[in-house]
């Protein structure tokens, strides 16, 4: 069985033993382009009703934002880096979330760069929500309280010259040069990936090898 699938098979006998109301909330981080959001996708057609994936993707600082920061040249150089994040924002909203059980939460489209607001809503129904996004592991505040509001944490693990790729495949789709691509890998991404290999692997519950 491939690993999708076991990680949805237990995901779902996980939800049947589950007492009514209650929710299990995983954090899922890894590096740029270790498959995050293709894992999430791939557990969202097979449990459909019962999970919801909250992105930190979303809690991208608008590019209009960037512009307004001191140091907006390298803002802009480094988007996608943790402070490119309104990282106090996305722990605040997912703290009230796990409080209530309910939520509504942006969403990014990648070729537009912006998120999009209130584009997902999490309902007393989602049994599983899974939380998703490359800093989640981190040491430093506020991702260390976030790390806390999570039942689980699981880290793709994947080499990193294969994230690059996939990254800088993923740049030229939205409108880059090969050329161009690759030096947003090598000022930006690497730099990113690097970072997130140095503190996350002590930090997560369960490592998963996601080399498809």
């Amino acid at each position: 069985m491939d690993i999708n699938n076991q990680l949805a098979d237990e995901l779902y006998e996980k939800s049947k033993s589950m007492v009514n109301g209650t929710q299990f909330w995983i954090g899922l981080a890894g590096a740029p382009g270790s498959g995050k959001s293709t894992l999430a996708n791939l557990l969202i057609t097979r449990l459909k009703e019962i999970l919801v994936v909250i992105p930190l993707d979303g809690y991208h600082y608008y590019r209009s934002e960037l512009g307004q920061m001191k140091n907006s040249s390298q803002a802009y150089l480094r988007r996608g880096s943790p402070f490119t994040f309104n990282s106090q924002k996305f722990y605040s909203d997912l703290a009230k979330a796990r409080k209530s059980r309910t939520g509504i939460f942006p969403s990014f489209d990648h070729h537009i760069k912006d998120p999009i607001e209130n584009a997902i809503h999490l309902s007393t129904d989602h049994k599983i929500i899974l939380v998703e996004g490359n800093y989640l592991l981190l040491n430093s505040e506020p991702w260390y309280s976030i790390r806390k509001l999570f039942d689980e944490t699981w880290l793709l693990d994947i080499p990193i010259e294969v994230s690059n790729d996939r990254v800088a495949k993923r740049h030229v789709s939205t409108g880059m040069t090969e050329y161009q691509a690759l030096e947003r890998v090598r000022q930006n991404d690497d730099i990113n990936a690097k970072l997130i290999a140095k503190e996350s692997f002590l930090n997560a519950d369960k490592i998963i090898n996601y080399c498809t």
